[in-house]
């Protein structure tokens, strides 16, 4: 490539758009942390007391006095028996999933309150706040204690092409540092989430989506299999299904003895409440008044709200219907836990932008085949569906043609006084076209409806070769028959097939044969 070609392919990326404009210069800076707790200006208190609640995790403390809860992303305490609930941590931070520590002392909970979901913990009374992980890229939720209080087990959230994601399991000492790793995703598409620790610490149990495919599905059928409970041996390593069975296992929760595992599976059409026998593996039905659990969705933060044994075993707190149920292991009676909270939130008002609906111009954020003219004189390139012609180094881009339609796929004749294109419009269909480079004498090649696509001229500006398409979702499926590679002669006439396959079809030096790639070889015709 010579050096006036490379000038001119940096004069182009740099200055062509719709409208030429010179970008005032500026010192860069360094932007302060952000702060997310820091009251903005324009924010507006909001303030109401509400008996009700959604997705509310929970935790029991390990006296049975107390229940902790989230609730719109804040942490509160109130007594196990109900009433007026305390806040013990607020603000614009998102706060979720608190957990006691084995001892009480402390609460461990998820916060995006560094800029990203971590873990932290705090005292009870929602204050001394340590970090706990300190990700940048991978969210960490879910906390749960190992039994000796030093440890703590989050979700580490691995996302890679798609919005969705995948989890691992990952240990964290109280003090922080990086982290070990407990499991393995599957792959970046199928979840794992909501760990907890059998008593005694040896095993971790937690909920994975093992669903056939090997990513994340919209049509998913709990009832033929999505999450089961896993459990993992952290003396040997293994890893095995525990818990599997139609409409799916999950949010598992050991019992203070480790004798039995509460777990939630969706049983004709409700989600419920279940208890496995771990010698055993004996299940059974113990309510089913729960709210629906997410098995379809992608809960990252978990397939159901977190919930909680009492520590003599004896019953289990969780929340449903927006409010807390104590649910008793002999018979499944659930009561009701009655309770008040005052909650109170920054509204801060949605940075806004005024914005030209139809301006006359404005730049172009992406070009599509650009080409330089065989003279090197003038580019050419699509832009919103339309071609333009700029003289270089900076002239003013003009539109080729009037035509309504889209144009694409433009190519210059080899002495360049002609340029040939498709077009697309929803009525007529498609067609292949040329008209000079001065946008002059239109002419419209093809005389069957369809859909066309990669026009070349041969090197003699003589013949025309082009690639006959079938439709699509879009385009529609009509007139995609009669698909493959054409030559028409540039002046018109009858259009003559070539082959039925291939792609990006163009002209040899005397244009006595057609080259195109295939999908096994390079071919020629």
């Amino acid at each position: 490539m010579t050096r006036t070609v490379c000038a001119i392919l940096l004069t182009l990326f740099a200055t062509v758009s719709l409208r030429a404009q010179q970008a005032p210069s500026a010192t860069p800076t360094v932007p302060a942390k952000w702060d997310v707790s820091a009251r903005r200006t324009t924010a507006k208190d909001l303030t109401f007391e509400t008996s009700t609640g959604t997705f509310m995790s929970l935790d029991v403390s390990p006296d049975g006095r107390t229940i902790l809860f989230d609730l719109l992303g804040d942490i509160y305490s109130m007594p196990i028996t109900g009433g007026t609930a305390t806040l013990l941590l607020g603000g614009p931070a998102w706060e979720m999933a608190p957990r006691f520590s084995p001892d009480g002392r402390r609460i461990a909970i998820a916060s995006d309150r560094d800029g990203l979901m971590n873990l932290w913990t705090m005292d009870t009374r929602g204050s001394d706040l340590r970090q706990v992980s300190r990700e940048r890229e991978r969210e960490v939720s879910n906390p749960a204690w190992a039994p000796d209080g030093q440890y703590i087990v989050g979700r580490k959230h691995f996302r890679n092409t798609r919005s969705v994601g995948a989890g691992e399991m990952w240990l964290y000492h109280t003090g922080g540092g990086n982290g070990l790793k407990l499991t393995d995703r599957r792959n970046w598409e199928q979840n794992a989430t909501e760990p907890t620790f059998s008593p005694d610490g040896r095993y971790l149990y937690f909920s994975e989506d093992v669903s056939p495919g090997g990513g994340f599905q919209y049509n998913r059928d709990p009832y033929t299999g999505v999450y089961v409970v896993q459990r993992l041996d952290r003396q040997t390593g293994q890893r095995r299904t525990w818990i599997n069975n139609s409409g799916g296992s999950i949010r598992p929760q050991v019992s203070p003895d480790g004798k039995t595992v509460a777990f939630i599976r969706r049983i004709d059409g409700k989600s419920v409440l279940m208890l496995s026998d771990v010698e055993s593996g004996r299940e059974t039905r113990l309510w089913d008044g729960l709210d629906r659990d997410q098995q379809e969705a992608w809960a990252i933060y978990g397939t159901y709200q977190g919930y909680a044994w009492t520590p003599d075993g004896q019953r289990i707190i969780i929340s449903a219907q927006g409010k807390f149920f104590s649910v008793e292991l002999e018979g499944g009676r659930a009561t009701p836990i009655p309770f008040t909270a005052r909650s109170s939130h920054v509204i801060t008002d949605a940075v806004r932008f005024p914005q030209q609906v139809a301006p006359d111009s404005f730049d172009v954020k992406m070009l599509r085949w650009v080409s330089v003219s065989p003279d090197q004189r003038r580019v050419m390139y699509q832009a919103v569906g339309r071609i333009w012609v700029k003289d270089l180094p900076s002239g003013t881009p003009r539109r080729l043609t009037s035509a309504t339609h889209f144009e694409l796929f433009p190519s210059w004749s080899v002495n360049g006084t002609s340029i040939v294109y498709a077009t697309w419009d929803d009525d007529s269909l498609g067609s292949i076209r040329t008209i000079s480079a001065d946008g002059s004498n239109p002419r419209v090649l093809t005389r069957a409806l369809g859909h066309y696509v990669e026009p070349r001229f041969s090197n003699d500006g003589q013949q025309v070769v082009y690639r006959r398409i079938g439709g699509d979702g879009l385009r529609g499926n009509l007139y995609s028959r009669n698909a493959g590679v054409y030559v028409v002669p540039a002046n018109g006439g009858d259009a003559r097939l070539v082959t039925e396959e291939g792609f990006d079809p163009r002209f040899n030096r005397d244009g006595t044969r057609i080259f195109l790639t295939s999908g096994r070889t390079i071919a020629r015709r």
